[in-house]
């Protein structure tokens, strides 16, 4: 196959979102229309939800087990192969310097244009969506483009990337609407996967309330079959023209200290 036939590399996405469910809740049928366009889709969960039960005989252990195997089926439904999970408990998400530095390797290592995450700043939540949130938009801007930032990441060869656009799912002010009415089936699929979570009995149940849930925003004014979020966008960092007149003047000023030191050596 000659350069001309060669396919384009997939654009490349990355989602990061505090537990298992997450991401089929708030932007499943985003997900999935995305892998239907061709991009590379990498689901990143930072806990298991390893708390997340009324059962009292199922440890921390064996629930995180259970909810891990639970999202990669989920995401299988939606047409994602790969989901990295950082296993953080539950519930114990910490805004610190260690947890960011995992954010920014991850973007790192997967190199993705696009970032979908919590919306850390909507008010009241889950205190690890908050975290999350916040968390993994300052790795994206602007830790994980400067090689300053985690240097001994990219002194192992894990280079700086540049993330363009970022998704805040949850938001309380979205101005980006992804039409998901040709997902309903994936996603109803999907959230079902999540069995020791989803309380809907069946898979009617579930199409009902998406279906009501459709009519409810339609009556508030908002756009139907769709999912919202607040979209930032961050433009290519030009390097600054500035250290190219420094050089030049650091220049002249030797070369005319230097004429100078030549004129009195020849009096």
């Amino acid at each position: 196959m000659s350069d001309a036939e060669a396919p384009a590399e997939a654009r490349r996405a990355l989602v990061v979102m505090a537990h298992p469910d997450d991401i089929e809740f708030t932007c499943g049928g985003t997900v999935a229309q995305l892998s239907d366009d061709g991009w590379d889709v990498t689901f990143c969960l930072v806990t298991s939800g390893d708390k997340g039960t009324k059962d009292p005989m199922l440890g921390p252990a064996d629930l995180g087990a259970l909810r891990e195997a639970e999202q990669e089926a989920a995401a299988s439904e939606l047409g994602i192969k790969r989901c990295i999970f950082l296993r953080v408990p539950d519930g114990h998400v910490e805004d610190g310097s260690e947890f960011r530095g995992q954010m920014v390797r991850v973007l790192r290592e997967v190199r993705p244009e696009l970032m979908i995450t919590w919306d850390g700043y909507r008010g009241f939540n889950h205190r690890d969506h908050r975290t999350v949130g916040i968390a993994a938009l300052d790795a994206v801007f602007p830790l994980s483009r400067n090689a300053n930032s985690y240097a001994e990441q990219v002194a192992t060869g894990v280079e700086p990337v540049r993330v363009n656009t970022v998704l805040l799912a949850g938001s309380n002010e979205p101005n980006y609407f992804v039409d998901v009415s040709d997902q309903l089936d994936r996603r109803i699929d999907a959230l079902l996967r999540h069995a020791s979570q989803v309380q809907a009995p069946n898979r009617d149940e579930m199409a009902k309330r998406m279906r009501n849930r459709s009519e409810q925003a339609a009556r508030a004014g908002r756009i139907p079959w769709s999912e919202g979020f607040r979209r930032l966008t961050f433009g290519e960092a030009r390097a600054p023209r500035r250290s190219d007149a420094l050089k030049a003047e650091a220049k002249a000023r030797a070369e005319a200290e230097s004429s100078e030191h030549s004129e009195t050596s020849d009096g």
